[in-house]
Formats: structure tokens, sequence, C-alpha cells
């Protein structure tokens, strides 16, 4: 697991890019579905999910701890 954060030019709003290698096997719409799939339950109101076209001033004031961008994933493998 490996990643990293930066600053983007916003008062309330940072990216950040999460890599990981999975034990299991996993397709990119799996693990957004997954990730959609928490937001929806154990993590309503902490995890949003979009799969708009977004750029960092449309989270502005976002009531979200974190967004999973669909569209900002990518998947070289299928673990990693």
């Amino acid at each position: 697991l490996t990643g990293m954060a930066f600053r983007v030019p916003t008062p309330d709003v940072s990216v950040v890019d999460l890599t990981c290698r999975l034990e299991k096997s996993a397709t990119m719409d799996e693990i957004s579905e997954a990730i959609k799939a928490a937001g929806d339950a154990g993590m309503k109101g902490v995890l949003g999910f979009t799969d708009q076209e977004v750029v960092s001033t449309d989270f502005v004031s976002c009531k979200y701890s974190s967004i999973f961008d669909k569209s900002a994933g990518i998947a070289l493998t299928d673990k990693f």
C-alpha cells in the first residue's frame, strides 16, 4: 500500500493518490462498487462517490470527509 497527497488551489480541498496491491483479484468496477456500497452503508455521510467529471472547486464545502472519484481510478492489473 502506498500513496501520496498534494495540495490543490482551494482553501478546504486536498487530493490523495492511493495505490493498493490486492491479495485477491478485482476489476476496477468491482472496487468502485464496493466503495460506493460502503458510502451507502457503514460509511454513509463520511465517504462520498462520484462518477462525474469534476475539478477541485466542485468539492469546496463538501459534507463528506472523503470522496472516491471513479473516473480518476486506474487499474494496472487485476491485483494492482
